[in-house]
């Protein structure tokens, strides 16, 4: 008969090889991406790639300043729409909702992040991206109907349910005899939730903000069927624009050999695009915690 201490023991060990397994997988994808990265550096320049302005594959040229500027350009305008309305939409169901109206709303939000995201696609391309031309030419701008601002919204429109959700579940589990003492030192409902709750939560909101940034990152879809796929360097949002997951899916998925320069491109910019989310997650962690130093210190 095995004994509790064996179980627990085999029950560490399992938990031990599922965590080498997941570390093991994400070193196997870092390795395989670099492995063909460094094929297609061989030949090509990595400055030019880096900081090169024109990106035309059919001439050699592979500068990815304007993918990597319209990936960055099109997520800055979905998380200026996903957070804002993200967090404000968990405080009020955290906070100033009842129980019948919290039960409502979360449900359709939640119903929102299962949407395909190409289905917004289709509502990026035919109704966002005609209203803003409309909206525009009245004013006597030229826009295109393929343009970042509509892939912008869309996302955005997309990652606010991603956002609400995880904040809210963060902001309702602050103990609640944290709001009763607050109240209870004559602060009002909202100077609570702002000086009390919200810094409680504060790291968890960055976590959820973080997940909506790796989210609009890695979008395709959505850019694809309102944005396109020409490399445009501008910051016009008017104007057509693509990013690097739309080119990474437009080279893997033409008639060209996996051993073309173009290809081999696709994983140099599947290599950046992983640093690039690397860092914005060492630099959200030390945020979080010179965050919980300074929440810890100003309590004592």
């Amino acid at each position: 008969m095995i004994s509790r201490k064996q179980q627990e023991g085999a029950i560490v060990a399992l938990l031990m090889l599922a965590s080498f397994i997941t570390i093991l997988t994400t070193f196997g994808i870092l390795f395989s991406i670099m492995f063909e990265s460094f094929q297609f550096f061989k030949d090509q320049s990595i400055l030019y790639f880096l900081f090169g302005t024109q990106w035309f594959p059919e001439g050699d040229k592979f500068g990815a300043l304007p993918l990597f500027a319209g990936t960055f350009y099109i997520t800055v305008i979905a998380m200026a729409i996903a957070v804002p309305f993200g967090v404000f939409s968990a405080i009020y169901l955290s906070e100033y909702a009842d129980k019948k109206t919290r039960g409502r709303l979360k449900p359709v939000l939640e119903i929102l992040a299962g949407i395909p995201t190409v289905v917004y696609g289709f509502f990026a391309a035919i109704t966002i991206a005609p209203a803003i031309v409309s909206f525009f030419e009245t004013f006597g701008f030229e826009v295109s109907f393929q343009n970042a601002l509509a892939p912008g919204i869309v996302m955005g429109i997309m990652i606010i349910p991603i956002i609400s959700s995880l904040s809210d579940d963060v902001i309702s589990s602050v103990p609640q005899h944290v709001r009763y003492g607050s109240l209870a030192l004559g602060m009002t409902k909202a100077e609570t939730i702002r000086f009390v709750v919200l810094p409680s939560a504060f790291p968890g909101i960055v976590a959820a903000t973080l997940l909506g940034v790796s989210r609009a990152l890695g979008e395709t879809m959505i850019v694809v069927m309102a944005a396109g796929l020409q490399a445009n360097l501008t910051w016009n949002p008017l104007e057509t624009m693509t990013t690097v997951t739309v080119r990474i899916v437009d080279a893997m998925t033409g008639d060209q050999e996996f051993s073309s320069p173009e290809t081999l491109a696709a994983f140099a910019l599947g290599l950046v695009l992983f640093v690039v989310t690397l860092i914005i997650n060492i630099m959200s962690i030390q945020l979080i915690r010179r965050y919980h130093k300074k929440y810890k210190i100003s309590n004592l």
